[in-house]
């Protein structure tokens, strides 16, 4: 085997599996400061109520926090932290992959190739031959340190480590063969997976008690328990060894399973995301195609607790995709060559993103024009917050407005006849109708021409007729557009009692 060809593969692979994530969306962040959050740079989320938490800064630092019900932060004691404290051990070691199991334990690998581990070791699990817990991390000290580790995975009580040059070793709990040695005896220190010997594997992933390994070539290898068909062989008998399943004729990039779940998931080179095992009380045996995109997804819906199942990156690295690139670099002073006044505040964008995104400044910087020459443009006929949605809008093809700014970017997607911006602008109003503001909201899409977002807010107002004419809004309404609405709601019953 070419160690040096398996090792830039596996390298590769590893930059395209550091997939990025919005710790705002997990909870137990709420505990950090904005500094701190805007300090971190990857993150892992685990415990047995997904209430712990380990992440790494710009500065190679390792932090725990959380609340220590497992026992598990590696701190050195039992006490629950949330303020984020400081694993000397481990900071400047420039972690690369993180797993932890349901005992708990924890292992990670650094880019450096070593392994530390600690937490519950009832199995040795901690691969140091023995069986007391370790409350802090430490090195594991075994036939593993003549390996370079680029990735480690945890299942309930068994772990697993990939060498460099695509080599599998594991050790822990073995009852189901979840360590695929062709037996089930537990393996108190690493042990190298013999039937995989000649086969290059890019990725390993474990569940509660079984493993699934990937190998270059896009073939997908399982082993271990499969009472819920987690294997994907079509059947629910464990095996001791690894089994190639098939795909389709599909070749996976991606594998994962969670140490909390019965649950397999795998990607694969067309972007189609396959999972089976449980699933909500149910045994799926073979590979079943989701509407999912991503593997996380997967896991994001069907484990128990919401943990993430792999160390996740917060910033993107080096491999932004074209559309993550404009997102990145709007309102981007470094990189713009044009300002927008509005309101006293600047906006800073590309004339090139614009003349590609939209009619309205491919027209405006033609080079006879003077705003083709100016390297500030003031507008005075919209609000700062909707101008600035609609050029964020332009960059991200998204928009993120409360409905009453929405009403104003609504204005503004007529004017320059953006049509799919007023379809979001009309879906953002739909969902912030209330009763104090349906009136004013319908009075908008008639004067805006949006025929569908009138039809919805007359009909919301004919079902709330009683509410609706007790508001402010209603009283305000011009003349003609009132005597119009009661002819229309009449017409409709509205006034039968």
């Amino acid at each position: 085997m070419n160690s040096r060809l398996s090792l830039e593969k596996a390298c590769k692979f590893m930059r395209r599996s550091n997939i990025m994530v919005d710790v705002g969306k997990w909870p137990i962040f709420t505990l950090l400061s904005p500094q701190e959050i805007a300090s971190i740079r990857k993150a892992c989320v685990f415990g047995t109520s997904a209430n712990e938490a380990i992440y790494t800064t710009h500065n190679d630092e390792v932090f725990v926090f959380g609340l220590n019900c497992s026992n598990c932060l590696g701190t050195g004691d039992s006490q629950s932290t949330i303020v984020p404290k400081k694993l000397e051990a481990l900071c400047g070691k420039k972690i690369s992959s993180l797993s932890y199991g349901s005992g708990p334990h924890v292992l990670l690998c650094t880019e450096d190739g070593e392994v530390y581990a600690w937490g519950h070791n009832g199995y040795s699990q901690l691969g140091n031959g023995a069986t007391n817990q370790g409350v802090t991390p430490v090195q594991v000290c075994t036939n593993l340190l003549l390996k370079k580790v680029i990735e480690v995975a945890c299942g309930s009580h068994h772990s697993m480590a990939l060498s460099f040059d695509g080599d599998v070793y594991g050790w822990g709990y073995n009852g189901n063969g979840q360590l695929g040695l062709g037996n089930n005896g537990n393996q108190l220190t690493p042990c190298r997976v013999a039937a995989l010997h000649g086969v290059c594997i890019l990725q390993i992933a474990c569940g509660y008690a079984h493993t699934l390994a990937l190998t270059d070539e896009g073939l997908l290898y399982a082993w271990g328990a499969n009472t819920y068909g987690q294997l994907g062989t079509g059947n629910k008998s464990n095996q001791l060894s690894p089994l190639q399943i098939m795909m389709e004729k599909e070749r996976v990039v991606e594998i994962a399973a969670c140490h909390s779940a019965h649950t397999s998931a795998a990607k694969t080179q067309s972007g189609q995301v396959y999972m089976w095992g449980q699933c909500r009380g149910q045994s799926v045996v073979l590979p079943h195609l989701t509407h999912f995109a991503c593997t996380d997804d997967v896991f994001a819906c069907f484990a128990t607790p919401a943990v993430m199942w792999r160390l996740l990156s917060v910033e993107q690295e080096d491999f932004l995709t074209v559309a993550e690139s404009l997102k990145k670099e709007f309102d981007s002073p470094e990189t713009a060559d044009l300002k927008f006044q509005v309101d006293g505040k600047y906006i800073h964008v590309h004339k090139a993103v614009l003349k590609i995104r939209c009619e309205h400044f491919r027209t405006m910087f033609q080079s006879y024009w003077n705003e083709d020459m100016k390297e500030v443009i003031e507008i005075d006929q919209f609000s700062y917050p909707v101008y600035r949605a609609f050029l964020e809008y332009l960059y991200t093809d998204s928009v993120d407005l409360p409905p009453e700014d929405a009403i104003g970017l609504l204005d503004l997607a007529t004017s320059y006849c953006e049509n799919r911006l007023k379809k979001l602008c009309q879906h953002i109003i739909k969902r912030g109708i209330t009763v104090e503001n349906a009136f004013s909201l319908l009075s908008a899409a008639v004067r805006y021409d949006a025929e569908d977002l009138e039809d919805f807010c007359f009909k919301f107002c004919v079902n709330h007729l009683t509410e609706v004419t007790q508001t402010t809004a209603f009283w305000q309404m011009d003349g003609p557009l009132l005597k119009e609405f009661i002819a229309k709601a009449s017409k409709c019953g509205a006034f039968k009692n």
